[in-house]
């Protein structure tokens, strides 16, 4: 949450006109130490459950020279830069700015980045959608491929309409073959989808963030988001169950491939602040939250050994 309690009242009502007037537009949530010796603990796995010390990844290359980004609007730093925008040059994965030192930036230098990364995440995107994504990273010929996909799966207008878990996993399935198929031999970084019931009690804190949730961001868990009712508490719960179903799904498609890294739910553990969320819709990562995603991947891709 950017925006501090004690923000001017015309600056908090021009911020509301804004909002109100993309109310047109598509509201989707995808929703949101310098240099290689950079070093940092990863959270603890909790959305994935109890699994055994994994060993080394095979053939993994801790310096990849390449990356191609997947996956929906966290990777496309939406709502970070302005309201209902892309902004990919703060992505996590392959942006340029400098406060938010992308993924790319750490791997491959701040002049290769854009003769060496390419971002083909889509704002909206759902994991149905991630083959097609895939089939384009896989043309880059990239060394590494980033994938952070699944909380538009689960951001529905209602929770009767989330994807299910059987079709989440044959798509990422079929997504991994699409990419072997072209790239049998890049590397795949697996982001856990976030948090999303931790987001929603970080952003209600903030009154004009509840106001633009009101457009339609993520209804399945922002929905009358002061409702503590039994019905309300169960949907949000609901939802809460099936990132984790998506986690572990993850996690598994991802085991059996032996140039795929999963974060071990490191960026679902991620315990976000106000301060890492767009100050536009108070539910994407804003810069600082790019910054910190940037840094748990970073943290992932070189480490000697996947994360637990």
């Amino acid at each position: 949450m950017s925006e501090r309690a004690g923000r001017p009242r015309s600056r908090t009502a021009v911020a509301v006109l804004t909002a109100v007037s993309f109310l047109g537009a598509a509201v989707a949530l995808a929703g949101c130490t310098n240099g290689p010796n950079e070093t940092s603990r990863s959270a603890s796995g909790s959305s994935h459950g109890a699994s055994p010390s994994p060993s080394p990844t095979p053939d993994w290359d801790r310096s990849p020279s390449s990356v191609a980004a997947v996956g929906d609007s966290i990777t496309r730093g939406f709502d970070a830069c302005s309201v209902l925008t892309d902004c990919p040059e703060v992505s996590w994965a392959t942006g340029t700015d400098g406060e938010v030192r992308s993924l790319a930036v750490r791997l491959l230098g701040t002049t290769a980045v854009a003769a060496r990364s390419w971002n083909h995440a889509v704002s909206g995107a759902r994991i149905a959608q991630l083959p097609e994504q895939m089939a384009l990273a896989a043309k880059e010929k990239p060394e590494l491929v980033t994938v952070m996909i699944g909380a538009n799966d689960a951001c529905r207008d209602s929770v009767a309409i989330m994807t299910p878990v059987a079709d989440f996993r044959a798509s990422f399935e079929a997504s991994m073959r699409q990419l072997r198929g072209a790239a049998p031999k890049a590397q795949v970084y697996v982001s856990s989808v976030p948090d999303l019931k931790r987001l929603w009690s970080t952003g209600r804190e903030n009154e004009l963030g509840k106001q633009i949730w009101k457009l339609g961001i993520c209804k399945s868990m922002l929905g009358d988001a002061d409702d503590m009712g039994p019905a309300a508490v169960a949907r949000r719960d609901a939802v809460q169950d099936r990132v984790v179903a998506y986690n572990e799904v993850l996690r598994e498609v991802c085991a059996k491939d032996r140039r795929c890294r999963y974060d071990g739910g490191a960026v679902f553990d991620y315990r976000f602040t106000g301060t890492q969320l767009s100050r536009w819709d108070w539910f994407h990562p804003g810069r600082d939250g790019q910054a910190r995603l940037a840094e748990i991947a970073y943290r992932n891709v070189t480490a000697e050994r996947p994360p637990a």
